[in-house]
């Protein structure tokens, strides 16, 4: 099977497209015109072959088809198109003349760009990839969907703030139930929608910086909760370049 794809594949540069039209209901003998003609380019190895079903059209005998017309289901419109080489083509072509007796068919002249074969297995290299590891700190903030800062929600100005202070990242949880200090429930639900939701941000960053994001976030906030927890920070690094010499790096939370 492998020899014979590799006899199949079409080389790269010119060659030419043949596209036959047909009815669904023209015949060869015992069997449709489209289906003989199928197989008659499959025993000749032909590279490849597709057959079309038009949803609607017409040709030389005038007469409209479409799927939604009784008409339609004997004389649905087919299209069959394949490409070869040119010397492929020319020795084919004969036969098909022979064959399609009502029909169409139209040759184009083409560039292969490029053909690939499921039995082709050059290895492609996998990236290289490299974790990190490195002590860090997990910080939690949680406050209220409705507290404020200058005018915008509190949540929002924390996440910009950060954003420009180029930590790492953070992620914002908006939770469903919950309550807090006060001991008021904040839920939402089909029936009842609560402008006081509960949110919580989480950071992952070295402890240098998860200091700084404490003194940040403790000067914009009213009231709330910050939590701090000591984690294993695991960077991955891939290389991204041919060279190796420009990598990626994504922390793995």
């Amino acid at each position: 099977m492998a020899d014979e794809a590799v006899e199949n594949m079409l080389p790269k540069g010119s060659a030419k497209k043949v596209t036959i039209y047909l009815n669904q209901d023209t015949r060869a003998r015992a069997e449709p015109l489209w289906s003989a003609v199928l197989g008659f380019l499959r025993s000749k190895h032909v590279a490849g072959a597709t057959l079309f079903w038009a949803d609607m059209g017409f040709g030389s005998h005038e007469q409209f088809r479409n799927p939604r017309s009784e008409y339609a289901a004997d004389h649905r419109p087919v299209r069959i198109e394949f490409i070869d080489t040119a010397q492929r083509v020319d020795e084919l072509l004969p036969t098909l003349y022979d064959m399609v007796t009502d029909g169409l068919i139209g040759v184009q002249d083409i560039t292969v760009i490029k053909a690939i074969s499921k039995d082709d297995k050059t290895p492609v290299p996998e990236p290289r990839r490299e974790t990190v590891t490195s002590a860090a700190k997990m910080v939690q903030i949680y406050l209220g969907e409705s507290d404020k800062w200058e005018g915008e929600p509190l949540y929002e100005a924390i996440v910009k703030r950060l954003r420009m202070m180029d930590f790492s990242g953070a992620t914002i949880h908006r939770g469903i139930l919950g309550y807090g200090a006060k001991g008021h429930t904040h839920k939402t639900g089909l029936l009842h929608f609560s402008h006081d939701l509960p949110i919580m941000i989480s950071v992952v960053e070295t402890p240098e910086k998860a200091d700084e994001l404490i003194r940040i976030v403790s000067s914009m906030m009213g009231e709330g909760l910050i939590v701090t927890c000591d984690v294993q920070l695991h960077r991955i690094v891939h290389e991204i370049s041919a060279g190796g010499a420009s990598f990626n790096e994504q922390p793995a939370r």
